[in-house]
């Protein structure tokens, strides 16, 4: 089941608003249902539509094998995506940047996490080779790459230029 915050749509097609509205893609953490939430509306603490708990978007979000694809093909925002380990000395480095990229960019972008202990097949499939790497997607296909920890300005000038 999908969700969509914001206005519902008119019969006769879309109106202005609705054609430039962006929509993030992402399941509930607590329920596992997947949700829409318009991007613009992101910080007014959207609910999933079935359990009703919070999705909170300033903040990563966690990413997995299963939730991944759906999440970076269906968001229409740019997603960055920390590919990390939890015993990574450097991951454990960078993750505060990561948090603020989250807080700053909310409801313009995604901002993910996915362990590649635990994302085996996501992890293969690009090619992470090192630990920490950044990817940003930008309309569900790679847009920027960078791996070894960095600081938060250059999270957040690969995030800028996909905006």
């Amino acid at each position: 089941m999908d969700q969509r915050s914001g206005a519902a749509g008119t019969a006769g097609g879309a109106t202005a608003d609705e054609a430039r509205r962006r929509t993030i893609t992402l399941r509930c953490q607590f329920c596992q249902t997947w949700n829409r939430v318009d991007a613009a509306r992101a910080s007014d603490r959207p609910k999933c539509g079935q359990c009703g708990r919070p999705l909170l978007l300033d903040r990563p979000i966690k990413l997995d094998d299963e939730s991944f694809e759906r999440t970076v093909r269906e968001s229409e925002v740019p997603v960055l995506v920390d590919f990390y380990a939890d015993w990574c000395g450097p991951c454990k480095a960078m993750a505060p940047a990561v948090d603020q990229v989250a807080h700053k960019y909310e409801g313009r972008a995604v901002v993910a996490k996915l362990d590649t202990d635990h994302a085996q097949r996501t992890a293969a499939q690009f090619q992470i080779r090192g630990i920490p790497t950044v990817i940003v997607f930008k309309g569900g296909s790679e847009f920027a790459r960078q791996t070894g920890a960095v600081p938060f300005g250059a999270l957040e000038g690969m995030l800028t230029r996909a905006l």
